[in-house]
């Protein structure tokens, strides 16, 4: 990684004055605190500087391997996919409501008995069919979701950050992993998984420098 060149002032007041506040580091800039912020963050993620409460920063010079973009975006998705809730597109809107609060997801995915993807239903398909005035207990999930080939799909072996790109484009919640030379839903990836992903990587890092 490189670092601009305000961070590599950082890094030498640090290296000649160690241990020292950020109050410190920020008056030998000419800077407020929080003007170094975003700065200070960034160079003890990446393992360049370490810092101890009540005593300040401290240089530790190597980058953190579990930082490193092999780790936290080019992983393949199948290292975090979560089990996906099927229904049959013959399934009642009743049904699938009941289905979506039960296990507490937002989208629900409609496959055949050999769990081919069919299509997907939303929160939001659901809520609609609902305020329509349509009857749940005769409709099914075939009418109301989206079919294929019209739902954005990955693959267990596309990259962690591929997979964030695509639910970011296209602006949906969850994106149903299918095996890589059939439709068969073996998995799906949501922004919530990301996000706690992301978190744990954070964590991990944390817990070894303690």
């Amino acid at each position: 990684m490189e670092f601009t060149k305000r961070q590599r002032e950082i890094i030498a007041i640090v290296k000649r004055e160690q241990p020292i506040s950020g109050a410190n580091i920020a008056a030998h800039l000419n800077l407020t605190r929080p003007t170094l912020r975003n700065d200070l963050s960034i160079l003890t993620m990446t393992g360049m500087l370490d810092a101890k409460p009540k005593v300040g920063y401290f240089y530790a010079g190597q980058h953190v391997t579990n930082l490193s973009f092999e780790v936290l975006y080019a992983a393949p998705v199948a290292t975090i996919m979560l089990a996906p809730v099927l229904i049959k597109p013959t399934t009642t809107v009743q049904d699938a409501i009941t289905s979506l609060f039960m296990n507490d997801v937002g989208s629900l995915y409609v496959a055949d008995e050999q769990q081919q993807l069919l299509g997907v239903i939303s929160r939001k398909d659901l809520l609609r069919s609902t305020v329509s005035g349509g009857d749940l207990q005769q409709n099914y999930a075939s009418l109301i979701m989206t079919r294929m080939p019209n739902v954005v799909t990955t693959t267990p072996n596309v990259r962690i950050l591929d997979a964030g790109y695509l639910l970011k484009e296209h602006q949906v919640d969850s994106l149903p992993v299918l095996a890589a030379d059939t439709q068969k839903v073996v998995g799906k990836i949501t922004k919530t998984r990301l996000m706690a992903y992301f978190v744990e990587q954070g964590l991990a890092i944390e817990q070894e420098r303690i």
